[in-house]
C-alpha cells in the first residue's frame, strides 16, 4: 500500500501532524509493549539461554538502518579474532517452518532474502527460526559455534543475550520520537539505556568518516557510540557474472535504480553520490522481486541491491547489475566487542548472563 506508506513517512519523518487514529493506536501499542515486558519480569515467560555468548544486533525503528551490513562486518572481524560465530535470524519473507540451516544454494522463497544474502556472503554458518534460540541451538549442536550473532533481535526477548548493539539511522534518527504507529519506534528511546554499543549509520554524504574513530552523535553519556558508513563502489553484471565495473562507469547514462529494502532512499543517494543519474524504483521491503519488475523501456542498465539479487535466479537478457555494499567501521570497535565478549564468556562460565 504505497499511499499508506508515504503517509506514514510524512508523519514519522517530515513532522506532519499525527492523525488521531494513529495517536490512539499508539496508546494501545504502548500498553501491549508494557504487558509483554511485565510477563518476562514476573517470570511467566523466561528468556532461553544458549551455551555460548549471544550478541544481538538490532534497532529501535522499523525499516532498514544497516543491521545486515553490520552483521556481516562483525562476523568477519570476530572470526579474524579467533571466534567461530554463527548467525541467526527469523528468515522474514520465507516459508520455512522450524529451525533450518541456510546454505548458499538455498531458495530465498524458503529462508528469506536476508538469510540467503548472509549465507552467500559469509564463511560462517547461518540458521533461521521464528524462535532465534532454536536456530542458535541448531548451530551450537551441529556446527560447533562458540558465538551466536542475532541479526535483528533487539525485540526478540525470548532469546537471552550477553551483548546488545543498536544501529541508528544517522539521517533519519528516531523520526518524531513516537511509538508505532504514530511514529517509527518499536520501543521508547529510553531503551538505549540497556544497550552496550550504538552504531550510527551515517549518510553517504556526511562529512564525518568512521575511519577516524570520532563519535558521530551523542546518544547518551554512558552509551559507547561509533560511526559507520555503508559503502558501495562497484557493480557486477548478472548477465555476465565475471564482468565488474566501477559505479562511476555508469555516470554517462541514466540508469534504473531498483530497491526492495527497508530504506531505499539511502541506496539511491549512494548511487547519486557516485555521479549517477538515476530513475528511482522503490518496492516494499522484502518484495518478491521478479524479472518483469526490471523491464523498463529504453534499455538502460538496471542497478539492484545484493539483497534483491538473491531472489533472482535468472534475468535473461536484461542488463541488470548488482551493487554490493560493505560496512566501514574503525577496527577499534571490533576490538572493543571482542574484549567484552571474551570477558562475558569467562563470567558466564561461572553464572548466568543477561536475559
Amino acid at each position: 500500500m504505497p499511499g499508506l506508506a508515504r503517509t506514514l513517512e510524512q508523519v514519522w519523518y517530515e513532522r506532519r501532524p499525527v492523525p488521531l487514529a494513529l495517536a490512539a493506536l499508539e496508546h494501545v501499542y504502548r500498553g501491549l509493549l508494557a504487558a509483554r515486558r511485565l510477563v518476562y519480569r514476573l517470570g511467566i515467560r523466561r528468556a532461553r539461554r544458549l551455551p555460548v555468548p549471544v550478541l544481538v544486533i538490532g534497532n529501535l525503528t522499523v525499516g532498514g538502518t544497516g543491521k545486515t551490513p553490520l552483521t556481516q562486518w562483525l562476523a568477519r572481524e570476530l572470526s579474524a579474532r579467533g571466534w567461530q560465530p554463527g548467525v541467526v535470524l527469523r528468515g522474514y519473507g520465507g516459508s520455512a517452518r522450524g529451525a533450518q540451516r541456510v546454505r548458499p544454494d538455498s531458495d530465498a522463497r524458503d529462508c528469506g532474502d536476508e538469510a540467503l544474502l548472509l549465507a552467500r556472503s559469509l564463511n560462517v554458518p547461518v540458521a533461521i527460526a521464528a524462535r532465534r534460540a532454536d536456530a542458535g541451538s541448531l548451530l551450537c549442536r551441529d556446527e560447533g559455534v562458540d558465538l551466536v550473532i542475532a541479526d535483528d533481535g533487539l525485540q526478540h526477548w525470548s532469546l537471552a543475550r550477553d551483548l546488545e548493539v543498536v544501529v541508528v539511522d544517522g539521517a533519519r534518527g528516531f523520526g518524531n520520537g513516537r511509538l508505532l504507529p504514530a511514529g517509527p519506534l518499536r520501543e521508547p528511546v529510553s531503551r538505549l539505556g540497556g544497550c552496550d554499543f550504538a552504531v550510527l549509520n551515517l549518510a553517504i554524504d556526511s562529512p564525518t568518516t568512521p575511519d577516524d574513530g570520532r563519535i558521530g552523535v551523542d546518544l547518551g553519556p554512558d552509551l559507547p557510540t561509533v560511526a559507520m558508513r555503508v559503502r558501495g563502489t562497484r557493480a557486477i553484471s548478472m548477465r555476465q557474472p565475471g564482468l565488474v565495473r566501477p559505479l562511476s562507469a555508469f555516470a554517462a547514462v541514466t540508469v534504473h535504480a531498483v530497491a526492495a529494502i527497508g530504506n531505499p532512499e539511502r541506496y539511491f543517494r549512494m548511487l547519486e553520490a557516485h555521479g549517477l543519474r538515476i530513475e528511482r524504483h522503490a518496492f516494499p521491503d522484502h518484495h518478491p522481486l521478479r524479472p518483469r519488475d526490471l523491464e523498463f523501456p529504453g534499455g538502460q542498465p538496471v542497478l539492484i541491491t545484493e539483497k534483491d539479487a538473491v531472489k533472482l535466479s535468472d534475468t535473461g537478457d536484461l542488463d541488470v547489475w548488482v551493487v554490493p555494499v560493505e560496512a566501514v567501521l574503525p577496527a577499534s570497535f571490533a576490538d572493543a566487542v571482542h574484549a567484552r565478549l571474551h570477558a562475558l564468556r569467562e563470567r558466564n562460565r561461572g553464572g548466568a548472563g543477561r536475559a
